[in-house]
């Protein structure tokens, strides 16, 4: 079974020493009152807007003091997530009253990918981002989004620096992530994140072990005021830093379709896929990793079977869309793991020829070069194995057959 990463000794001991009273200090309080004050302490403002973030914040905190086995520094970590959250809605909000012009600006045709998490998002995200058409939302502006970015400083903007620096102290703790995921301030940022001002981001079902708000947000929440907000949010980051069109991703849009074709219903979707039992295998190994941050002691089993469950129905939701034809052929185009890692350029290539896109030999050269210095195992290869999920491949195959036939997904070895 795999085991959990150990944390350094000086985290360890902070937990251990902390762990008795953690949960009465007021900076580690988990209360929503109190973090809302902390966010309007921090920004000097009060204006939080329409009130329905109100019950996933109280969902989601209640989920993280209840089921998440925070260490000390694990409630540090998840309120430092939530203020941060909260402060970019205040500013955002305060942004958009004092410049109502910013609301006037359309979102185009984004492009967005809505492949599950570990089939090539993230690079194929990241070349995407080289051509100089995609607006793509970069770590240091969705974590600090106001001011606004201005394309005078796009790329030396101080806050470049204080992500950075915010990053590898995270990299500190959990060293082995960056052989997942890669991290930086200057790489494209899924659009999780952008969901935290509304605190709803599917994120947070990964990092901590919140399967009761998880439910809740995948089943019963209502889209729409989570994807309102996310359109101010890019409105004010293109504001003074436009692009032709706005490149996003995350695994999170599989289960939410329906809300993002309501608010963006020009958008044009790339579903990569991949074996679902390799998916679950390599989001249980993350997530076990994620929460080592933050938890006393992450199991990978209980993490499996969660996103096991998620992800059959964000695989039946997809099949359901394009059988109904409300996510139409014209307006979608499949990536298949294999081939894609085969050959990258190729693929971003049928990307641009089925979307009427131009992709220029420039742009390609970018591509190539980054490819040539960006290997997937950079800082190392990302073992790891089907058998410690603890679940039945069979009984998994079986669920995600009907997936796998509509779409082709090709089986990968299981061990």
């Amino acid at each position: 079974m795999l085991e959990p990463p150990a944390l350094p000794f000086g985290a360890r001991l902070i937990n251990r020493a902390a762990s008795p009273f953690s949960r009465l200090l007021p900076q580690l309080s988990l209360a929503p009152e109190r973090l809302l004050q902390q966010a309007a302490d921090q920004t000097k403002l009060d204006d939080f807007g329409d009130d329905r973030f109100r019950e996933p914040l109280q969902r989601l905190t209640d989920s993280l003091a209840d089921e998440a086995d925070l260490t000390p520094i694990g409630r540090g970590i998840a309120r430092s997530q939530i203020v941060q959250g909260l402060a970019n809605r205040l500013q955002i909000l305060d942004w958009h009253r004092r410049h109502p012009e910013i609301a006037a600006q359309p979102i185009r045709s984004p492009i967005i990918i809505i492949g599950m998490a570990r089939t090539g998002t993230t690079i194929l995200h990241e070349l995407l981002a080289l051509d100089a058409s995609n607006r793509v939302p970069m770590t240091w502006e969705v974590e600090e989004p106001c001011p606004p970015p201005e394309t005078a400083t796009y790329h030396s903007d101080p806050r470049i620096e204080r992500t950075r620096q915010q990053l590898n102290q995270s990299e500190r703790l959990i060293p082995d992530f960056k052989k997942m995921h890669r991290m930086g301030a200057g790489l494209p940022q899924e659009c999780v994140r952008i969901m935290s001002t509304e605190a709803t981001s599917v994120g947070d079902m990964i990092t901590f072990r919140v399967p009761r708000f998880g439910n809740w947000l995948l089943h019963d929440y209502d889209w729409q005021p989570a994807f309102a907000s996310h359109q101010r949010f890019l409105q004010l980051l293109q504001w003074r830093h436009p692009g032709e069109r706005w490149v996003l991703k995350t695994p999170a849009y599989l289960w939410t379709l329906e809300a993002v074709l309501e608010q963006y219903p020009d958008a044009r979707f790339i579903q990569t896929h991949r074996d679902p039992l390799r998916v679950v295998a390599s989001v249980a190994s993350l997530g076990t990793t994620l929460r080592a941050m933050s938890s006393w002691q992450p199991n990978v089993a209980d993490i499996a079977r969660e996103w096991a469950d998620w992800n059959v129905e964000a695989y039946e939701s997809s099949i359901e869309l394009r059988r109904s034809g409300r996510l139409s052929a014209d307006n979608v185009v499949d990536i298949h793991f294999g081939a894609f890692m085969q050959d990258p350029i190729a693929a971003v290539g049928q990307i641009y020829d089925h979307f009427g896109l131009q992709l220029t030999q420039d742009t390609e050269a970018k591509m190539r070069d980054y490819l040539a210095t960006n290997q997937s195992d950079k800082h190392g290869r990302h073992e790891y194995r089907f058998s410690d999920t603890g679940l039945d491949a069979d009984a998994e195959r079986e669920r995600v057959r009907a997936y796998q036939d509509y779409f082709g997904v090709e089986e990968e070895p299981v061990r």
